[in-house]
């Protein structure tokens, strides 16, 4: 069997650069090389592309860019060529292109720009399409919909740039404090803060529209955050281990996600065996009523009644091998390279 073309994306100009770095590493390393050739492809901060020939070590620790290795690269949009163009000192070639992996997180990588790019190409996408991945990363529509599928979700209401301050704070006490005030489209918790005063309100919002146009206040849901990976589209879902995020104190913010210095993961999560399928029951609605396709991550609280309330989807996830997403299928007895494979295979069939 011959092996086929993944270009695998990472990098991007979003301030999870160094988060896709680790995660894309991590990918390439565990890719299967008798079915798979990766070709990296990496974004940089500003947004120029380039074909990556040099090692995953030089990519995790952010040299990549300024090695020999790098040639700059142009993702074809005609649908005839399926072809990444590559220019180096000897001139213009063409890569045939059989699949993308975007390994990309948040802003111009997880949102549905990358996605709409690769369906323009007419070349097979691993994981969510330009749709889902829109919607997954707005976190309002996504509680929209996500509350049209039966599941529950929080309280919230979205303001914009120029509100007057007296309707967010009036939206803000009709929530009631504690609350979070988040951008409506980021990730890896960018932006977002618990608030727990009134007079800590302005502020919040300032830093949420840093990353976003909006701002969502959002009702802080009492109990503990649970994942679920989910795998595949429509029916036909693989679904990992649930896992519990327990926090020693404040919120699993960008630090704690990638640290874990004053929080820890249990995989699989404290939870019953029946509260347990609910939790996965839950995600996979959210997964289907979103669209996703490939793979995603589907975040919920369960709270001390035993509610099961939607948070958010991340739409790719951190791969790193010490990422919950690989975590939860690793508990479920699905090795890294395994799902690789089957996420690849999954885009090839679509």
């Amino acid at each position: 069997m011959s092996q086929l073309n993944v270009v695998v994306l990472f990098g991007g100009c979003s301030p999870e650069h160094e988060v896709s770095l680790q995660s894309a590493a991590a990918v390439l390393r565990n890719l299967d090389r008798e079915r798979f050739r990766p070709l990296p492809v990496g974004i940089s901060r500003k947004g120029d592309w380039f074909l990556f020939s040099g090692s995953e070590a030089a990519i995790e620790d952010g040299s990549w860019l300024s090695l020999p290795e790098c040639a700059p690269c142009a993702l074809l949009p005609d649908r005839s060529a399926r072809a990444l163009l590559v220019r180096g000192a000897q001139g213009e070639r063409l890569l045939p292109v059989d699949a993308v992996f975007p390994v990309l997180h948040g802003a111009n990588g997880e949102d549905g720009t990358v996605q709409g790019l690769i369906e323009l190409a007419g070349i097979p996408l691993a994981g969510c399409g330009t749709l889902a991945s829109a919607l997954c990363m707005d976190k309002h529509r996504a509680h929209l919909l996500a509350s049209l599928a039966g599941v529950a979700v929080p309280r919230g209401a979205v303001v914009g740039p120029d509100a007057p301050r007296a309707e967010a704070l009036r939206l803000a006490r009709e929530l009631g404090y504690p609350l979070f005030v988040k951008p409506v489209r980021a990730g890896s918790s960018f932006g977002i803060t618990r608030v727990a005063q009134e007079a800590d309100l302005p502020r919040a919002l300032e830093t949420a529209l840093q990353y976003d146009r909006e701002a969502i206040l959002e009702e802080a849901v009492p109990g503990f955050e649970v994942g679920c990976a989910v795998v595949g589209r429509g029916a036909d879902l693989l679904l990992g281990e649930v896992d519990e995020v327990e926090l020693a104190s404040g919120f699993f913010d960008y630090e704690e996600k990638y640290t874990l210095r004053t929080s820890a993961l249990h995989v699989p999560a404290r939870l019953s065996p029946a509260d347990a399928a609910r939790v996965k029951a839950a995600a996979a609605a959210v997964y289907r009523a979103l669209g996703c396709a490939g793979f995603a991550r589907v975040d919920l609280f369960f709270t001390p009644e035993g509610r099961i309330v939607f948070n958010e989807v991340n739409t790719i996830p951190g791969f790193t091998e010490h990422s919950r997403f690989p975590g939860m299928l690793r508990a479920a007895g699905y090795g890294f390279s395994q799902i690789l494979t089957q996420i690849l295979e999954e885009a090839m069939r679509a």
